[in-house]
């Protein structure tokens, strides 16, 4: 007898999910600002025009404006507009490395704990318990500092700050994708336990886990900025804009765009995410779609 499967989406109904999210403006607009974040971090050393770090002009530090620097340059000359383009890079590693590392290890600690219950569940969510007793900032920066700081240690310590929350989501969605029919059909013609997990509860659990994950990017770009900013992530060296807004403090009075430029970077990137998920929620929720 053939395993049973799950239904494919059709041709038409992938039409009218992709029509309905790109009738979401606010949507568009997010999709549109990450894509806009990619392309400069992919570009940044065709577009820049000197090195982030090494290039200094002394002459010229804390200017402003002009030709040579089109936004200006900081407190060692370096031109700020090359430094935002290759920190676009650094908040787009951060949010990759971290959520993908939250993902990897929190989507199958949930399904296996959700699927099987009994002790195993319980001792998972005890865990997860406890790392949710501590706000996930705070737990990063306990984290990054027992790591011994250093960009990738921030990241990692960010990740598992994340883990707990992609845990309990992929647990709620095994409990109620374990009972559905097509899997106690896969399960009364001899499929394991595995075999279900992967080919039936997984692919039916991704779109929530899809949306937390681009809520998180968001967040975990906020959380390399604080880090850096407190000197637990990125060197002070680095084009990260935690560590710009880090250098921006001490010249607020004298100098405020300095902290404009990155400021405003975090803000739209995150905006960006944040209409992102919220467009791809509406698509994939039938109540909010209605």
């Amino acid at each position: 007898m053939p395993m049973p499967m799950p239904m494919p989406m059709p041709a038409a109904q992938r039409f009218r999910t992709l029509r309905r999210f790109a009738d979401n403006r606010l949507a568009t607009v997010g999709a549109a600002i990450i894509l806009l974040l990619i392309l400069l971090a992919i570009a940044a050393p065709l577009l820049a025009r000197y090195d982030p770090i090494f290039d200094q002009d002394y002459g010229n530090i804390l200017a402003g404006p002009s030709a040579a620097h089109w936004l200006g340059t900081d407190d060692l000359g370096r031109d700020i507009y090359t430094r935002m383009l290759y920190g676009s890079r650094i908040s787009l590693q951060a949010a990759l490395i971290s959520v993908g590392l939250a993902f990897s290890l929190g989507v199958p600690i949930g399904i296996v704990s959700g699927y099987y219950r009994g002790a195993v569940d319980a001792l998972v969510m005890r865990v997860v318990d406890a790392l949710q007793a501590f706000p996930s900032l705070i737990l990063a920066l306990a984290l990054a500092a027992a790591l011994g700081g250093g960009f990738y240690n921030a990241m990692v310590a960010v990740g598992i700050g994340f883990t707990s929350s992609f845990v309990r989501l992929a647990r709620g969605q095994a409990m109620t994708i374990r009972n559905l029919d097509y899997v106690m059909a896969a399960r009364s013609i001899g499929a394991g336990n595995l075999r279900i997990m992967w080919r039936y509860v997984l692919p039916n659990a991704l779109a929530p886990l899809v949306i937390q994950a681009t809520f998180a990017m968001g967040t975990a770009i906020i959380a390399e900025a604080g880090l850096s900013y407190l000197g637990l992530g990125a060197r002070p060296e680095d084009p990260s804009w935690g560590s710009m807004l880090h250098i921006a403090q001490g010249y607020l009075n004298t100098n405020p765009t300095l902290a404009m430029w990155p400021g405003l970077a975090i803000f739209l990137v995150v905006l960006g995410f944040n209409l992102l998920g919220d467009g791809i929620r509406e698509v994939f929720d039938p109540k909010l779609s209605r």
